[in-house]
């Protein structure tokens, strides 16, 4: 029996749903990265990015490839990226709509005074 695919995009979107994995992604947009450069810019413990890492990784979302004694990590392909832009407009523009509403509600909180 095959999985419907609203049921597989959710799967998938559950599987970004972690702050690190996310910062993984956004960090590897700009190239591949050793793990020890992850390590430098997300404040996690190096074994809770091992975990996220895993995750990604059994995903098929990034590969890693082992350089010597260092792990390098890259994304698996651009779509990634285009994910990760898409995801910045949109909260872009949520953000903005609130900001606007927020503007709002000051400028009418003044003029009750």
């Amino acid at each position: 029996m095959s999985v419907p695919l609203y049921q597989a995009k959710a799967e998938f979107f559950r599987m970004l749903g972690h702050p690190v994995r996310i910062r993984v992604l956004e960090l590897l947009q700009d190239g591949p990265k050793p793990v020890r450069d992850l390590l430098a810019e997300i404040e996690v413990e190096p074994s809770g990015l091992s975990q996220q890492l895993a995750v990604l990784r059994r995903s098929g979302i990034v590969t890693a490839t082992r350089e010597g004694p260092t792990v390098v990590y890259e994304l698996a392909g651009g779509d990634v990226a285009d994910l990760m832009g898409a995801a910045r407009r949109i909260l872009t523009e949520m953000l903005a709509g609130r900001n606007a509403l927020l503007t709002e509600l000051r400028d009418a909180g003044s003029a009750t005074r």
